[in-house]
C-alpha cells in the first residue's frame, strides 16, 4: 500500500462534543513497513524463557507474554500456537509485511516477528493499561475504574480503527473477533484495536468463505456462525456486543444465569434488549460508575449497539455510519426505522404463533375424535 494513499485517507477530527477529549487518531511516530526480524534467543531472554509469570493473556491464537528487550523497551510477545502456514515461511512473512502497513492511531502496530521451523511469534508494543476487558472486570484493589468519558473514547476509537481496516486497507481486513479483551489501552487510555493482524485478510475480488469460524461465543455474528462467511458486518456485530460490554461492564455471555428462573437468558444482548424495552436504562449501566454518567449518552450507546447487532447483516450500519452516530449524526432516523421494523417483526411473530397454536389445538381435537371411535 502506497504511503501517500494511506496519508490521503487520514481523517480530520470531529468538533462534536462526544469526542472532544479523545486524542488524535494518527501517530506520527509510527514508521511504515519497518519491521524487525527477531531471533528466537532474543525473545527467550526478553520474556524470561516464556515464564508463566510474564503471561499477559491467553486467546485462541496463543499466549501473550510481557517482555523487555536488550535496550529496555517493553514489548508484548504473542506466541502463536494455532498457526497454519500452507505456503511455509515465505507466506507467513508476506502476511506479516502486509499487516504491518495498516497504520492508524487506533490499531496496534507490529514491531517485528520471529520464525523458526516450529515457532511463529509476533512482537507488539506493550500497552501499559492492558485491555478494556481488564479495566472493566479484572481490576486489582486500588486501581481506578474506567470513567464514562474514557468509555466514550473507547467506543469512538475502536470504531475508527475498524473503519480503517474495512475501508482503507487493500485488501481489506476483517477482524472477526471484536471484543473488549481485544481492545487495548495505551498510556493515555486511548483505544487500540489488537489481534487484527491474525484475522483473515479479505481480498474483495475473491470469495469470503472461510474454512474455520474464529471468534468468541457471545460475540460471533449469527450468519458467520451458521455459514462460515465473514464480512465487515461480522465485525459490526462484534462491535455492538463490545459496546454493551463497555456500558454494562459485563461479559457477553454468562452461564451463571442458566439455571435462574428469569427469562433473560445467558446472553448479554438479550438482557439489554429486555431492559431497554422496559425503559430501565439505569439497570443497564455498570454499577462501578456510581451514577457518574450521562443517561442520554448511555441511551445513545445502547441504541447504536442494538442497531449493530441486528440479525440480518444487511440491516447493520457500516463502521463509518457508526462513527457518525457516535458523533450525533443520523442516529434518530435509523433508530426510528429499526423500531418500526421490530414492531412489524413482533406482529408477524405473534400471528404465526397464533396459527401454530390453532393448528396444534385442531390436531389434538382430531386425535381425540379418532381415538373415541370403535
Amino acid at each position: 500500500m502506497d504511503v501517500r494513499i494511506v496519508l490521503a485517507f487520514l481523517f480530520k477530527f470531529s468538533e462534536g462534543s462526544f469526542d472532544l477529549d479523545c486524542l488524535g487518531e494518527f501517530d506520527q511516530r509510527i514508521a511504515f513497513g519497518q519491521l524487525k526480524r527477531f531471533s528466537w534467543r532474543e525473545l527467550q531472554i526478553a520474556t524470561d524463557y516464556f515464564s508463566e509469570e510474564n503471561v499477559l493473556g491467553r486467546g485462541g491464537f496463543g499466549k501473550v507474554y510481557k517482555g523487555v528487550l536488550a535496550d529496555n523497551t517493553k514489548v508484548a510477545v504473542k506466541r502463536l500456537t494455532d498457526y497454519e502456514s500452507p505456503g511455509g515461511d515465505a507466506a507467513f512473512q508476506r502476511e506479516v509485511e502486509m499487516i504491518s502497513v495498516a497504520v492508524h492511531r487506533n490499531l496496534l502496530h507490529l514491531i517485528g516477528f520471529c520464525m523458526t521451523p516450529t515457532e511463529r511469534l509476533l512482537v507488539y508494543p506493550f500497552m501499559q493499561n492492558l485491555s478494556v476487558a481488564y479495566r472493566l472486570r479484572e481490576l486489582k484493589p486500588g486501581e481506578p475504574v474506567l470513567d464514562w468519558p474514557t468509555r466514550k473514547c473507547v467506543a469512538l476509537g475502536t470504531a475508527r480503527g475498524l473503519e480503517y481496516l474495512h475501508k482503507y486497507c487493500n485488501p481489506k481486513i476483517i477482524h472477526r473477533d471484536v471484543k473488549a479483551a481485544n481492545v487495548l489501552l495505551d498510556e493515555d487510555f486511548e483505544a487500540v484495536v489488537g489481534d487484527f493482524g491474525l484475522a483473515k485478510l479479505v481480498d474483495a475480488r475473491r470469495t469470503n468463505v472461510t474454512t474455520q469460524v474464529r471468534g468468541t461465543m457471545g460475540h460471533i455474528a449469527p450468519e458467520y456462525l451458521s455459514t462460515g462467511k465473514s464480512s465487515e458486518k461480522t465485525d459490526v456485530f462484534g462491535y455492538g456486543i463490545m459496546l454493551l460490554e463497555v456500558v454494562t461492564g459485563l461479559r457477553a455471555i454468562d452461564f451463571s444465569h442458566l439455571n435462574e428462573d428469569d427469562d433473560d437468558g445467558v446472553l448479554l444482548l438479550d438482557r439489554v434488549k429486555k431492559l431497554q424495552k422496559e425503559k430501565r436504562l439505569d439497570a443497564i449501566v455498570d454499577r462501578n460508575l456510581n451514577s457518574n454518567y450521562n443517561i442520554q449518552e448511555v441511551e445513545m450507546m445502547i441504541q447504536i449497539a442494538l442497531l449493530c447487532t441486528q440479525v440480518s447483516p444487511e440491516d447493520r450500519p457500516a463502521m463509518s455510519d457508526v462513527i457518525k452516530m457516535l458523533e450525533g449524526e443520523g442516529l434518530a432516523e435509523r433508530w426510528e426505522e429499526w423500531q418500526h421494523i421490530e414492531v412489524n417483526r413482533m406482529q408477524e411473530y405473534e400471528r404465526l404463533q397464533r396459527r401454530l397454536d390453532w393448528a396444534e389445538d385442531s390436531t389434538c381435537n382430531q386425535d381425540a375424535i379418532e381415538l373415541s371411535n370403535g
